[in-house]
């Protein structure tokens, strides 16, 4: 199990393929994504790296954070996420990740944070069709009716169906495909759309039903210490 790394949203585009078919794509930017911290079965009962992203302000960075990021030798980071991989896929701390890391054609999985759409109705956040528009419905055309049972439970059900909030919940996309990578310019094109709004941070993952291609670089993409 390699690892994932961690991409800023930066919109979404088109582009076209050899049949001149267009292809909706989101765009992925990594941003000194680079090992933070490893998690090991002796130490911590698991392995897993801790990876890094973005950049932040000293000044806004807490004291223990400071520490953490000194003890790796790396910049503050705006973003921290772990990463499950097995002990043949550690990467050592410090290294940075490049879009290299996934191949063209590749399956991944996205993780992000949808947009919030504050307090909706039932229509909007669960596509009720409404009530009537006539016959003895007047005013609450919109609303989305019953909501409880009879005297056993004399409750409304755990999970009902109403109105609430809408949106900001933490959504993951399987099995989208990646189109292209640019490793200069750390961009990654996938295969339609991915969840949060425009500089939201996003987590890409190799595909959990179809696992990791033969050609994907193990234990991972990494920039040439020359190139630094």
């Amino acid at each position: 199990m390699r690892s994932g790394v961690i991409a800023q949203k930066v919109g979404m585009t088109r582009v076209y393929n050899d049949a001149g078919e267009h292809i909706p794509v989101t765009v992925l930017r990594l941003e000194s994504c680079q090992v933070v911290a490893h998690r090991t079965e002796d130490k911590n009962g698991y392995t897993a790296v801790q990876l890094g992203a973005g950049r932040s302000k000293v000044k806004n960075t807490t004291k223990a954070l400071r520490g953490h990021f000194a003890a790796a030798s790396v910049e503050p980071k705006a973003k921290l996420v772990e990463f499950r991989v097995s002990a043949d896929n550690m990467i050592e701390i410090g290294a940075e990740l490049t879009a290299s890391h996934f191949v063209a054609g590749q399956l991944v999985d996205v993780t992000g944070t949808t947009i919030g759409k504050g307090f909706a109705g039932a229509i909007k956040r669960h596509n009720f069709g409404g009530l009537r528009a006539t016959h003895g419905v007047s005013v609450s055309h919109r609303s989305h009716g019953s909501t409880g049972s009879n005297q056993d439970p004399g409750r409304v059900w755990k999970g009902k169906r109403m109105a609430g909030h809408m949106g900001q919940t933490r959504v993951t996309t399987q099995n989208l495909e990646v189109v292209s990578t640019d490793e200069d310019r750390g961009l990654i094109l996938v295969k339609g759309a991915v969840p949060g709004s425009k500089g939201a941070w996003i987590v890409v993952r190799d595909a959990i039903k179809s696992g990791t291609p033969d050609g994907a670089p193990r234990p991972a993409g990494l920039r040439a210490a020359a190139s630094k």
